[in-house]
């Protein structure tokens, strides 16, 4: 297992034809529009992690991740999907999907608990424990620690196989093919994140 880190773009074919990607960001803070995209975080589901660093003053340009991100061909896989793809589409200016979010899935079928979060579905569901100590570190500074850059690993690292896991208890539950539209709605909320309306429910009828 590896972790490789790319600066401004990910390296041409380094993933397989059609594969689905596990992806996720880490920005400056959780305003878009105020505070920068700073990493993409890439895994295939197989032993090596890539991740793609954003300096101050970048363009985005990123040819190879953007195509690899607007691919319609392959699944992306999100832990919270509907921040990273604001990210991604402001910053890239990309719609990276098709998506599929494990926290959705998540409160779709494990509604006994009101823990979502990736440490707690990594813990349930694969046995593992991730730490989350780097959540609030600098992702803008000149260089990234092994710490950092590992822990921004694992938000990619265990979303194939905990994809499998939720595919079966929303099989078995029903609810697949609602999972889906919610999936299918999600670039739709980030565009409406990004227009005006983080938290207004607009479905509301207040």
């Amino acid at each position: 297992m590896a972790v490789y880190l790319h600066e401004e773009d990910l390296p041409a074919d380094v993933f397989a034809p059609g594969a689905d990607i596990a992806v996720d960001t880490e920005t400056m803070g959780l305003i878009t529009p105020r505070d920068r995209l700073c990493l993409v975080q890439l895994s295939d589901g197989g032993a090596d992690e890539h991740l793609v660093r954003f300096g101050p003053g970048s363009d985005y340009a990123a040819p190879n991740l953007r195509a690899l991100l607007a691919d319609p061909e392959r699944v992306k896989l999100y832990h919270f999907a509907r921040f990273d793809l604001a990210a991604i589409r402001h910053y890239l200016g990309v719609v990276a999907a098709p998506v599929y979010c494990t926290k959705i899935a998540s409160r779709l079928v494990r509604t006994y608990t009101d823990r979502h979060g990736l440490k707690d579905l990594v813990r349930e569901l694969l046995g593992q424990e991730i730490s989350k100590q780097q959540q609030s570190s600098d992702w803008g500074g000149p260089v990234l620690s092994d710490a950092q850059k590992d822990y921004a690993a694992s938000d990619v690292r265990y979303l194939h196989a905990m994809r499998e896991e939720l595919d079966r208890r929303l099989a078995r539950e029903g609810r697949t093919a609602l999972a889906q539209a919610c999936f299918d709605f999600l670039p739709h909320r980030a565009d409406l994140d990004l227009a005006g309306w983080p938290e207004t429910d607009i479905f509301a009828h207040v």
